[in-house]
């Protein structure tokens, strides 16, 4: 039996799977003769950028076309990827409600803007795989009647009990909706009521959806990511999230994937505890290729906020990786804010409420997510990472020495790193988005005329310009270095408290070590002869070497 009808015998038990599994791989067959070859595997180059396609503006200039632009002058020799956010129509949620998961939002441009995109850049696709607009075609023929569109959501009673659902948003678990017959369904919205679940308990819900993956890397999609994944199947009386059957879908899709044009990378998004989150790679070859990194973000704000990175260096000391065929996909910020959840059993939990109390005192917003119980907890901070990490009355000075500490301490730990826009122009919250959205996201989210970032960037004196060419500094040196080299082995090395240090190195007995003051004290670490990779000083083993407030070293044991 093939592998493919073995997955759909374990998801579908009693159904009949031959179809279905010709289907598949019909469309893994079509879709082969379309794919052009891609890079296998990863290395110290890959950097990626998160982006909107709409990110920057000229005139009624399609924004891709924008962003090719800004790219190709300014981008191309940092970033190796870019993960463009949905670009695909939608009605809310910046891009995550899909209306259509096969056309590009015209503002942005059409399928021939992207694949001019893909001549400058590899790409990385967002897959909503767990759900879709309420404004979508699909929901509306299925709202009509449409037989084609049976059993395409999942529909509930009322009065199912639905207490033991795990519930990323304080909204209900399920929404009513008035079809066009004039009956009344309620149906599972797992993010908002514009949000309709797929039921994947449908196979042809399942084909539908292969039918859009294999159609992204025939369109130039060489990562994937799956949005909300740990969702996708709903077992009433169960939690709902990381079910056997969702971690088979997943098994499935990276079967599509690896049929259709291996090298073509999977990553899962499961905004989850860290022990949760590594389930997704699976064995190590049968799942995830990456998983975001999500207690990164939340760890190193904490140890910057405290000059403390006990529970840092205690975490980043645990990860391991299944094997050379799976890594972290690394980051700080993102479209989201930061999440709380992938620290909780790191971190106490009065610990994170005091970091809550101190960010909302400098400006930040707090999403709060429902508990069975009915009590609420702060789910994400909303914020961007500039201001996360820093005091509204702090210098500039202060905050780029802390917020390039903070992406020292991402660009040398074992993954892919990626970096949202906002970081690389150094964004401050944007409170007028909020005032304008009303969503606590979109401090994070703001988008700029072309002009006003190539203004800033060309500036010396703005924090933008500082901010950018610091980063880009850092991210040009890891990519120069193979010990960056996503696999290479890390060891944590011990140094205090207030110290983040850690050591890759390779069975030749080459190492970079990476030293991080959290503090806003002095400190004193005692090293081998070595190299100021960043100087290029030789640093002698005979003295300890002193690192000023939230200064950090990168030091080669040899040239």
């Amino acid at each position: 039996m093939d592998i493919i009808t073995k997955r759909l015998e374990t998801i579908y038990e009693s159904e009949s799977v031959v179809s279905i599994a010709s289907e598949i791989r019909h469309r893994i067959e079509q879709a082969k003769r379309k794919v052009k070859a891609r890079k296998q595997g990863w290395d110290n180059k890959d950097v990626v950028l998160i982006t909107y396609g709409d990110q920057f503006f000229e005139g009624q200039a399609p924004t891709l076309v924008t962003f090719k632009e800004m790219y190709d002058k300014y981008l191309h020799d940092m970033f190796e990827l870019v993960h463009i956010l949905p670009f695909y129509p939608y009605s809310s949620d910046d891009g995550f409600s899909v209306i259509d998961y096969k056309m590009v939002n015209p503002k942005l441009g059409d399928w021939n803007d992207v694949n001019n995109l893909t001549k400058s850049t590899r790409l990385m696709f967002d897959y909503v795989c767990n759900h879709i607009s309420a404004k979508s075609d699909w929901f509306e023929e299925y709202s009509k009647g449409n037989p084609e569109y049976d059993n395409f959501f999942v529909e509930m009673s009322p009065n199912t009990d639905l207490s033991a659902v795990t519930r990323p948003r304080a909204t209900p678990v399920l929404t009513e909706f008035a079809l066009a017959d004039g009956q009344k369904k309620h149906i599972w919205t797992t993010f908002s009521e514009d949000q309709i679940d797929l039921n994947f308990s449908n196979p042809q819900v399942l084909l539908r959806m292969i039918d859009v993956l294999a159609f992204y890397l025939e369109e130039g999609a060489e990562y994937v990511r799956l949005d909300a994944v740990g969702f996708m199947w709903k077992e009433p009386g169960t939690s709902c999230i990381h079910l056997e059957k969702t971690h088979e879908i997943v098994k499935l899709f990276r079967d599509v994937l690896d049929g259709i044009a291996p090298g073509t990378v999977m990553i899962t998004e499961t905004n989850v505890p860290h022990k949760d989150n590594i389930t997704y790679f699976g064995d190590g070859k049968d799942e995830a290729h990456m998983v975001y990194q999500f207690p990164l973000p939340p760890l190193v704000l904490q140890a910057i906020h405290t000059g403390n990175g006990e529970a840092l260096s205690c975490w980043a000391n645990g990860l391991e990786l299944p094997g050379d065929d799976a890594t972290f996909f690394n980051f700080l910020a993102s479209h989201d804010g930061i999440g709380l959840n992938p620290i909780r059993g790191i971190v106490p939990e009065n610990d994170i409420l005091a970091l809550v109390k101190d960010l909302e005192a400098e400006g930040a917003l707090v999403s709060y997510k429902q508990n069975p119980d009915g009590t609420k907890s702060p789910y994400e901070i909303n914020v961007t990472y500039m201001d996360a990490l820093n005091k509204l009355s702090d210098s500039d000075d202060l905050r780029l020495q802390r917020f390039l500490l903070a992406h020292s301490i991402l660009l040398v730990i074992p993954g892919v790193p990626a970096i949202y826009v906002q970081s690389i122009l150094g964004a401050r919250n944007d409170l007028d988005g909020v005032a304008k959205t009303g969503h606590n996201r979109s401090i994070n989210r703001k988008k700029y005329p072309l002009a006003d970032i190539e203004a800033g960037i060309g500036d010396s004196e703005t924090l933008m310009h500082r901010v950018f060419e610091g980063i880009k500094g850092l991210v040009q040196l890891r990519k120069s270095e193979q010990l960056f080299h996503p696999n290479v082995a890390m060891e944590v090395v011990d140094y205090g408290a207030a110290v983040f240090a850690v050591k890759r190195y390779d069975e030749a007995g080459d190492y970079v070590l990476a030293l991080h003051n959290l503090s806003d004290q002095v400190v004193s670490c005692n090293v081998e002869d070595s190299r100021d990779m960043m100087t290029n000083q030789h640093i002698s083993g005979s003295a300890p070497i002193t690192l000023a407030p939230y200064a950090f070293r990168w030091l080669k044991n040899k040239n």
